[in-house]
C-alpha cells in the first residue's frame, strides 16, 4: 500500500511558518522584501515569478518584480543586480532562469551579493552547502528535504539516490542528504546500470527532465520516492 506524499499540505505549513516569522520582524519595524528579475518572455519563467509573487502576498513578504524586454543588454542587467545589492529595501534578489542567450547566466550569478543570493547559486553559497554551514539554500533540494521530514523518515544510514548531477538540484540535493547522514550515490547518463542502483534506494529522489524515466520496477517496496522534474509531454500535459 503506497502513500501519496501531500505536497501542497508541506507547502502550506512551511507557508504559515514563514508568515509568523515575517509578522514577528514587522513588530519590530523589520521588513522583508525579495527582488524577482525576469528577462524576456519564456513562459515557464512568467508561471515560476507569479507563483513567487503569489507567495510573497501569502506570507506578508515585499515583492518587487523587475520585468526587463528580451534585447537587454548583459551589462544593463548587471547594473540593475549591483542597484539591488544595494537597496536597503531588498532582502534577496532572484534573477529567474534561463536568461536569453546573449546573457552570460554565471556572470550574472556572481554579481549577486552572496548575503542576498536566496537561489544559492553564487559560488560562495555553493561553498557553504558544501561544509553545511550555510545561509540559504536552492530551493528545489530544500523542498525535497521538507517533503522527506513529512513522512517520518529518518535519513540517517539510509541508502539514497538521487538521478541527476546538475548545479541547481542533484549536486546540492546529494550534499544535504549526506549532511543528514545519508549513503548517497550520484547517478547519471553515463550510470552503467541505473536500474541496479534505483533498486537499492530507500530514498530515491529523480531530478532529470526525462520522463518515464523511473518505472516501477526500479523502485524496492517501501521507498520514499520523490520526483522533482517538469516535462511537458507530447499531449502538452505538464
Amino acid at each position: 500500500m503506497s502513500n501519496i506524499i501531500n505536497g501542497k499540505e508541506v507547502s502550506a505549513n512551511v507557508k504559515a511558518e514563514i508568515k509568523k516569522e515575517v509578522a514577528v520582524l514587522k513588530e519590530k519595524n523589520i521588513e522583508v522584501g525579495l527582488a524577482v528579475v525576469i528577462v524576456g518572455n519564456n513562459s515557464a519563467s512568467r508561471v515560476y515569478v507569479n507563483a513567487k509573487k503569489k507567495a510573497c502576498e501569502e506570507t506578508g513578504v515585499n515583492s518587487y518584480e523587475y520585468a526587463l524586454p528580451e534585447e537587454t543588454t548583459q551589462q544593463e542587467l548587471v547594473e540593475l543586480v549591483k542597484k539591488l545589492n544595494k537597496d536597503e529595501n531588498v532582502n534577496g534578489i532572484l534573477v529567474q532562469l534561463p536568461l536569453p542567450k546573449h546573457i552570460d547566466e554565471n556572470a550574472i550569478i556572481n554579481t549577486i551579493t552572496p548575503d542576498k543570493d536566496v537561489d544559492a547559486f553564487h559560488p560562495v553559497n555553493v561553498g557553504k552547502i558544501m561544509i553545511g554551514d550555510y545561509s540559504f539554500l536552492p530551493c528545489t533540494p530544500a523542498g525535497v528535504m521538507e517533503l522527506i521530514k513529512s513522512t517520518g523518515v529518518t535519513i540517517a544510514g539510509k541508502e539514497c539516490v538521487v538521478v541527476g548531477r546538475s548545479n541547481i538540484v542533484g549536486k546540492p540535493m546529494s550534499m544535504l542528504l549526506l549532511h543528514q547522514s545519508g549513503t548517497v550515490t550520484i547517478c547519471h547518463s553515463k550510470t552503467k546500470d541505473l536500474k541496479a542502483a534505483c533498486k537499492r534506494a530507500d530514498i530515491l529522489i529523480a531530478a532529470v527532465g526525462v520522463p518515464n524515466l523511473i518505472t516501477a520496477d526500479m523502485v524496492k517496496e517501501g521507498a520514499v520516492v520523490i520526483d522533482v522534474g517538469m516535462n511537458r509531454l507530447d499531449n502538452g500535459k505538464l
